[in-house]
């Protein structure tokens, strides 16, 4: 996946190897390594090759990693109207919890 994206970058610069080892200070031979896959480059190394391309490398959670569907696929398999009756009783809870804890602080 660094390959190509490597590779997409250094294009839309519209440099070669060469001119991005002269900006990057990583070696020519090094960056068609990277860019076939057969050389894996350390954090910091992406980031400054990615830099002399004019590009920034981040890091973000993928959406939904980590999430458990379970519940989603149970209210899911629900019909409206008992998906409806169900988040009428859960907000009657929930509202009495609310009321319940504003009288626990007057006492």
């Amino acid at each position: 996946m660094l390959a190509r994206l490597l590779r997409l970058a250094r294009k839309r610069a519209d440099l070669t190897q060469r001119e991005l080892a002269d900006r990057s200070g990583v070696a020519q031979p090094a960056i068609a390594r990277i860019e076939s896959g057969r050389a894996s480059p350390r954090a910091a190394t992406a980031e400054r090759l990615l830099a002399a391309c004019g590009f920034r490398l981040t890091i973000e959670p993928r959406r939904g990693e980590g999430v458990d569907r379970t519940a989603i696929r149970e209210l899911l398999e629900l019909t409206p109207d008992a998906r409806a009756r169900l988040a009428a009783e859960e907000a009657n809870r929930v509202s009495a919890a609310l009321s319940h804890s504003r009288r626990r602080g007057r006492q």
